[in-house]
């Protein structure tokens, strides 16, 4: 098996119209399409983030918490490039959103810090 790269990365919210808001006007991915789904009473919305990757934003009535901790088994976070990672965390910070105190990757020497979705989904900026 043979592949190119990552075509997207699904994530389910717990309040649609918070979730869009979120990742369009605060975090500025942009909508490839919107799509509501009758019979799953679900909306699927793709949204383009940096040149070619892409998340999927699902909404399901009642969706199931997320588990807990951390260090759970399955999808750990979700990690995105950023530029200049005082300025993001200035950005966020301005829009209510906190994030932990910037640290340094023992391994490449990078900055990076982690934030949260509305649904407490764990995200971090990781400076290129």
């Amino acid at each position: 098996m043979k592949t190119t790269g990552i075509h997207h990365v699904a994530i389910i919210c717990s309040d649609y119209e918070l979730s869009k808001k979120f990742y369009v006007e605060v975090l500025g991915f942009s909508i490839i399409q919107e799509t509501f789904r009758a019979e799953r009473n679900s909306y699927k919305l793709d949204l383009r983030v940096g040149e070619n990757d892409q998340i999927e934003l699902f909404s399901f009535p009642n969706p199931p918490e997320r588990v807990g901790k951390p260090e759970a088994c399955g999808l750990r976070h979700l990690a995105f490039k950023v530029d200049d990672i005082e300025q993001t965390v200035f950005y966020l910070k301005s829009h209510g959103i906190d994030a932990e105190d910037i640290r340094i990757d023992e391994i490449t020497n990078k900055k990076f810090t982690f934030f949260q979705d509305p649904d407490n989904l764990p995200l971090e900026i990781y400076e290129s």
